[in-house]
């Protein structure tokens, strides 16, 4: 479904200090940006910040940043983590193709890849948040602890995600076609409460970088 432009939001969006306007000037510094030493985690494709508002405020001990194209949505992500008195939260608007040229090796902790697009054709498999293009923008940017979560609604998807992630060096540690039917902490997104309405399962999984199998 397309977003309606919304021209207020980007102004909006300035006057917040959870707002980074040019996050290529912080690569290499955003503990500075949250003054303090806690770990980073990215949220790529936040939709309005259902996941990131619940999951940083039950990890204070961590700093979260939300990532996606549009205003029209990131305005929302802004809102609800002001209306949580968030400080562990940023908001970028920003092309995840060049998610390397804002963080240095080593300064990203956990990824979360929540109900991406799932691009089904072949000839738009590369723009898949998993392909291995983007596996290894990310090996730019993480650390030897972090880990990858993919969550969606998409079969194929999600099995031709395991089969990048295997082929590029990432064990997976955890992984289920049906996560409501799991025993394991959950933070739930706009998107999977639509999903769970209509009766479709949803699957997940957790992935680390092995160096070994480079």
């Amino acid at each position: 479904m397309r977003l309606r432009r919304k021209p207020w939001a980007r102004p909006e969006l300035l006057q917040s200090e959870l707002f980074i306007e040019n996050p290529r000037e912080f690569k290499g510094s955003w503990n500075k940006v949250f003054n303090n030493n806690n770990e980073i985690c990215l949220e790529l494709g936040c939709g309005k910040g259902r996941f990131i508002s619940n999951i940083a405020q039950k990890n204070k001990d961590k700093n979260f940043i939300a990532i996606d194209l549009k205003d029209e949505v990131l305005v929302y992500v802004k809102r609800k983590c002001e209306e949580l008195n968030l400080e562990n939260v940023r908001i970028l608007s920003f092309d995840i193709n060049y998610i390397n040229e804002i963080f240095e090796k080593g300064e990203v902790s956990d990824i979360y890849l929540n109900f991406s697009t799932p691009w089904p054709k072949t000839k738009h498999n590369k723009r898949r948040l998993t392909h291995p293009r983007f596996l290894n923008k990310y090996l730019e940017i993480i650390n030897s602890n972090s880990k990858i979560m993919l969550k969606t609604d998409h079969e194929l998807f999600f099995l031709d995600s395991i089969e990048y992630l295997n082929e590029n060096g990432f064990d997976i540690l955890y992984k289920t076609m049906d996560l409501h039917n799991e025993e394991i902490e959950n933070i739930m997104t706009e998107y999977e409460e639509k999903f769970l309405n209509k009766g479709m399962k949803i699957m997940y999984l957790t992935a680390k970088f092995n160096e070994r199998k480079k």
